[in-house]
């Protein structure tokens, strides 16, 4: 199982740049498949160049956003689109401690939400 940054085929340049980081996800690669996916990043967390811990340098090219769906596979193993310096910015100090805590709060929230509807 591999967590990537991950870019549809059409968001990627004949350069394989990535045309627009902002619609990149995290996905879970399974056997050449898209497994699970999160929502679009957060360019205060990976398009920041105050905050360099997360940056998106790189993501595997998937043909599109779907569960299922193909990454690249070349030769070498994944075919990787690259993030073009020039599309960072400084978006200031991010608290990644407290952004953790509140997902980890909303993720409870959630769970528990559907605890609750599944009684009823």
């Amino acid at each position: 199982m591999l967590v990537r940054h991950c870019v549809e085929e059409s968001n990627v340049d004949e350069n394989f740049v990535v045309t627009d980081p902002t619609k990149v996800r995290h996905v879970v690669i399974l056997a050449g498949r898209i497994e699970s996916m999160s929502g679009l990043i957060d360019p205060a967390s990976h398009l920041n160049l105050d905050y360099p811990d997360h940056k998106v340098t790189t993501c595997v090219i998937a043909e599109k956003f779907e569960i299922n769906a193909k990454v690249k596979i070349g030769d070498q193993g994944l075919v990787f689109a690259r993030v073009d310096r020039s599309t960072l910015g400084n978006y200031g100090h991010v608290d990644y401690t407290q952004r953790l805590f509140d997902m980890i709060g909303a993720v409870k929230k959630s769970h528990e939400s559907r605890k609750t509807k599944e009684k009823e």
